[in-house]
């Protein structure tokens, strides 16, 4: 029996060993290979799960930790394993009722408490997270990823000044870590007397072997040379960090401007004609182009009593393509073209059934919740047709104000068009068309929207009216949204904490030569660019 435990961690070894050489694919082999020879054996199991996990295999992961568990029950560090491939499923109630027995547990390791940080923040239980990553670096002090965590979640709940001091020391025990240089570059607005600039040009002039740190850096860089007013050096440094990040994608914005058009050809007249419950979970949709002001907005309506900002949900979508895929062609992959033409023939009462079920947690049971999704102005027609009842806001900026916003942020996965100047005119002008669309279709008063110049302008004003289009009363504490302690996790997490400011407004204008690639293909694709900003 000893020797069979010695074979078998022999195995498990070569299964991390063929990973960590980039053999995914042997290490399955020497993965299934462990199982078959040892089935009775649970770390091997647990091993399954975890290399199932790390290959995105998360229905693999879950199958194979409760394996491990039917074995070995007891142990709450496989419990937790299973947790996460739970959440990594979207089943989140089933998540949260594994974790509640979790709560208590006594962690040993900075990995389970990471771990514990990192599914409390996905639950938006942030304070509880902060705290499994305080106590993970008190384990790992030389750790920089747990400091880098600690300063995540003190931004998301709103104390920059923690943040900072974690990241830091983050930088000084990594001094490449180019996530955490642009993470403290976005905490606040930098001044002439206070900043970064001189430690981040040398960064960025650093030989780095990952281009990916190298351009993190650079957005900082550009970012702390916008705030003290240095804009030609800031256009310099974010057009080169931008480059980097467009060479490391494989993207066609080709691609996104078809499946605009075919939405517009799919979706016209009768074609976006009420189906759905209109008494349907009431929610709040929030939506257009990127940096635009919907946080700020969301931030403001979720004061009222009876609003819940449930953030950036992407349920609409993920119910829209998983109702859709059946009625894809046999054998046919997730074509976007494909799945346009099967959605038009969806029971849409029932789509709209489905996005009340997946959102159902994320309303925290409000009578309205906001879902702030940008990119659901791809639906508009869409939810009208599924929930009648729902309410939706398309926010509007200048064009180029718009555009360059876009272009200065640093996404994580989403909005690959925005690291190429004309390649982002060219989506602004097929969104452009695309809600112009909406509009002509969709019944009157259906589509609610508001300028982001004319909330800066007169915040109450526009708050009032949207709120009464909402058949919601007035209630003074929306105005009091930068004082509010709600976790915010969105790219503005910071903005949100300070009063309403105009600086951002015809900010564009100060890189009129830079942006001319910009200007030029939104001029040859017909957007209005005439604007008091």
């Amino acid at each position: 029996m000893k020797s069979e435990a010695v074979d078998a961690r022999v195995l498990e070894g070569r299964v991390w060993s063929a990973l960590e050489q980039g053999q995914p694919q042997q290490a399955l082999a020497n993965c299934r290979e462990l199982n078959e020879r040892y089935p009775d054996w649970p770390d091997g199991w647990h091993t399954a799960s975890r290399l199932a996990e790390r290959l995105g295999n998360f229905p693999a992961a879950l199958q194979a930790i409760e394996k491990a568990l039917t074995i070995t029950p007891t142990r709450a560090d496989w419990q937790l394993q299973r947790v996460a491939a739970l959440m990594h499923l979207g089943r989140v109630e089933a998540a949260e009722q594994a974790l509640a027995p979790l709560d208590s547990h006594q962690w040993e390791s900075a990995y389970s408490h990471s771990r514990m940080g990192l599914i409390l923040s996905r639950l938006d239980r942030h304070a509880e997270a902060l705290t499994h990553y305080l106590r993970a670096a008190d384990l790992e002090p030389r750790d920089s990823q747990h400091l880098y965590n600690i300063a995540t979640l003190h931004r998301f709940l709103g104390d920059s000044t923690s943040a900072e001091t974690a990241l830091n020391r983050a930088i000084a025990l990594n001094p490449r870590d180019g996530a955490a240089y642009k993470l403290r570059a976005d905490l606040r607005r930098w001044t002439a007397e206070q900043n970064h600039i001189d430690q981040l040009q040398a960064r960025f002039a650093t030989d780095e072997p990952d281009p990916r740190n190298r351009l993190q850096v650079g957005f900082a860089l550009a970012k702390e040379l916008e705030d003290v007013g240095h804009w030609r050096d800031s256009f310099t440094a974010l057009s080169t960090a931008a480059t980097m990040r467009r060479a490391l994608m494989r993207y066609d914005v080709a691609g996104d401007l078809q499946t605009m058009h075919a939405i517009q050809e799919t979706y016209g007249g009768d074609s976006v004609r009420a189906e759905g419950d209109p008494g349907l979970n009431q929610p709040i949709f929030i939506f257009g182009m990127p940096r635009t002001g919907s946080t700020l907005l969301e931030q403001v309506l979720s004061g009222h009593s009876s609003v819940h900002a449930a953030g950036e949900l992407n349920d609409f979508a993920l119910s829209l393509s998983a109702l859709s895929r059946p009625l894809l062609p046999t054998g046919q992959g997730a074509n976007k073209l494909d799945l346009v033409a099967a959605s038009a023939r969806l029971d849409f009462a029932r789509l709209g059934q489905e996005y009340a079920r997946r959102t159902h947690r994320a309303s925290a049971g409000a009578p309205h919740f906001i879902d702030k999704m940008p990119l659901n102005f791809l639906y508009a027609g869409l939810i009208h047709r599924a929930l009648p009842g729902a309410r939706m806001i398309h926010v509007r900026r200048n064009p180029l104000d718009t555009c360059y916003a876009v272009y200065k942020a640093l996404f994580a996965d989403a909005y690959p068009f925005s690291y190429d100047l004309v390649e982002l005119g060219r989506y602004y002008a097929a969104y452009s068309r695309l809600m112009e669309h909406w509009r002509q279709v969709l019944p009157p008063g259906t589509l609610l929207e508001v300028d982001y110049e004319a909330l800066v302008d007169d915040l109450e004003g526009q708050a009032r009216r949207l709120l009464a289009e909402c058949e919601l009363n007035w209630e003074p504490q929306c105005l009091d949204f930068h004082a509010r302690d709600t976790a915010s996790t969105t790219a503005s997490a910071s903005q949100v904490r300070e009063p309403l400011y105009r600086r951002s407004l015809g900010k564009w204008r100060h890189f009129g030569e830079e942006l001319k690639p910009l200007i030029r293909t939104l001029e040859e694709e017909g957007v209005d660019l005439s604007s008091s900003y």
